[in-house]
């Protein structure tokens, strides 16, 4: 087959954590169908988001900005429609993007009539993408689908309800093939099948899982025993960020597992590995899902002929130091999978370099051929893929905890602008920085458990000022120069 550009197949699964793979080194967790993809593309390893939760994740991802110039600060922050993104550059390279899942990207209000119904939910869609299949928070494609299969009502009303008291390992109430996961993949293969074989497409398929609620379908529900699982990193140690404490006192277990109940900082190491097994079991399942995929493509016969990517938007903290979800300081919450494979590159290799999400739009471009329409922060990772080294010394994500203050610090609610943190990692540091809570250092050399906080106190006060120097730089390399970059005169 002779095509005049590749397909693109762009897959988010939500809420993945970067050593959540075989191919990552995971002891336990099995996902042959990604560990057989990176055996024929790049497997990145140190890959991380720029931010969290999903829309800032996906914000960032999309768009090439960090959360700095992209300004999307939270679920429900509208995405500026003056900014260049994936689909649009799709679009200038010939494409017809289309969406298969969500973007969660909040239009512009500039953009539209005050009374249009866009602006009152955070669930919009990407510009440029047209959407073959959505499946929003509401669930009701697929559970109008559980509904046609003959599920009872109380299944395809409420998939995931659950009494208090509920096990955490119970099986979903719905068969495997028949989830969530499963119907998105259906539905992406049947659109396969009826594109011409001629013409180069571009697929974005976003997956929730594996995002909470931790419940799995049979067999994945048990797959994994919580005493195999690796051990919580930190649980009942002090929390070595204020941040990660704020966070963990405000969390609901029932947010996470439906039937438990009570505050997530309550439940013990045993509940967690229980919840981490589980994790486990719904990450299996999508990988099944994933090779379902991969297989219709191979016997569509268009497998040679398509870049596929595989990421995250953000990361989950999974038990440790106590705590569920993402956000704050933590690697945990923003170390995220990342596999390449591209027609003509790179196979079988493994990256241990540090690269960002912000470089998945520049790679596109280059990809896909097209220009940029704004000054970008990322890095194409394309030579990367053809064997170079990556550039980067370090990565930066940041986290606005601005819709938190109220609860993790009362009285304070006139500080939202403070409320954020930026934080860079390199090989040897993590430094965060808050305007609100001050500064947080750590020797990853020394404690690479990240277990003692050298932000403050003395001794290491010329070492934290280096830090604090090469993030300052980082922050000003990150200014905006689309037009500053140009004279008139």
């Amino acid at each position: 087959m002779t095509q005049s550009r590749p397909n693109i197949l762009f897959i988010t699964a939500d809420q993945w954590r970067g050593d959540c793979l075989g191919v990552a080194g995971n002891p336990v967790l099995r996902t042959p169908h990604v560990d057989a993809l990176a055996a024929e593309g790049t497997a990145f390893l140190r890959h991380h988001a720029a931010a969290a939760p999903c829309s800032p994740a996906r914000a960032a991802m999309y768009t090439g900005l960090q959360q700095c110039n992209n300004r999307v600060v939270g679920n429900g922050t509208p995405l500026a429609g003056r900014f260049d993104n994936m689909a649009r550059a799709a679009r200038r390279a010939g494409y017809r993007p289309v969406l298969f899942g969500y973007t969660d990207q909040s239009p512009d209000p500039a953009d539209h009539d005050p009374a249009d119904p866009a602006l009152q939910s955070y669930e919009g869609i990407l510009p440029g993408f047209e959407v073959e299949q959505g499946l929003f928070e509401d669930q009701a494609p697929w559970r109008r689908w559980l509904k046609q299969l003959g599920y009872p009502e109380a299944v395809w009303r409420d998939p995931y309800g659950a009494p208090p008291g509920a096990g955490i390992a119970r099986p979903a109430p719905f068969e495997a093939r028949h989830s969530q996961t499963a119907f998105l993949a259906g539905r992406f293969i049947d659109w396969l099948d009826e594109q011409p074989e001629e013409a180069g497409w571009f697929a974005h398929v976003s997956l929730i899982h594996p995002h909470p609620p931790f419940l799995a379908c049979a067999p994945y529900n048990d797959m994994y025993r919580p005493e195999a699982v690796p051990e919580l990193e930190g649980y009942g140690e002090a929390s070595p960020h204020v941040l990660t404490r704020m966070l963990g006192e405000v969390q609901r277990a029932e947010g996470f597992v439906p039937g438990l109940e009570g505050p997530v900082a309550a439940l013990s190491e045993a509940v967690l590995r229980q919840i981490k097994a589980v994790y486990y079991g719904m990450i299996t399942e999508v990988d099944a899902q994933l090779g379902r995929i991969f297989d219709a493509l191979r016997a569509r016969g268009v497998w040679e002929e398509t870049v596929v990517i595989l990421i995250s938007d953000h990361g989950e903290m999974m038990g440790d130091r106590g705590v569920l979800g993402k956000g704050g300081v933590m690697p945990q919450s923003y170390h995220i999978p990342l596999v390449i494979k591209a027609p003509g590159m790179g196979t079988g290799q493994v990256v241990r370099g540090l690269t960002s999400a912000v470089d998945l739009f520049p790679t596109l471009l280059e990809v896909m051929g097209v220009e940029a329409r704004n000054a970008l922060d990322g890095q194409s990772l394309v030579p990367v893929l053809r064997g170079a080294a990556p550039a980067r010394e370090a990565v930066i994500w940041e986290f606005h905890f601005g819709a938190h203050l109220g609860r993790v610090l009362p009285g304070q609610a006139g500080r939202r602008a403070e409320a954020k943190v930026m934080c860079r990692l390199s090989e040897a540091a993590l430094y965060a920085a808050s305007p609100l809570l001050g500064a947080g250092y750590w020797d990853l050399a020394a404690d690479p458990g990240m277990r003692c906080d050298l932000g403050a106190g003395p001794g290491h006060e010329a070492a934290r000022l280096a830090q604090a120097e090469a993030l300052l730089a980082a922050r000003m390399r990150l200014d905006d120069e689309t037009l500053a970059a140009i004279s008139l005169v």
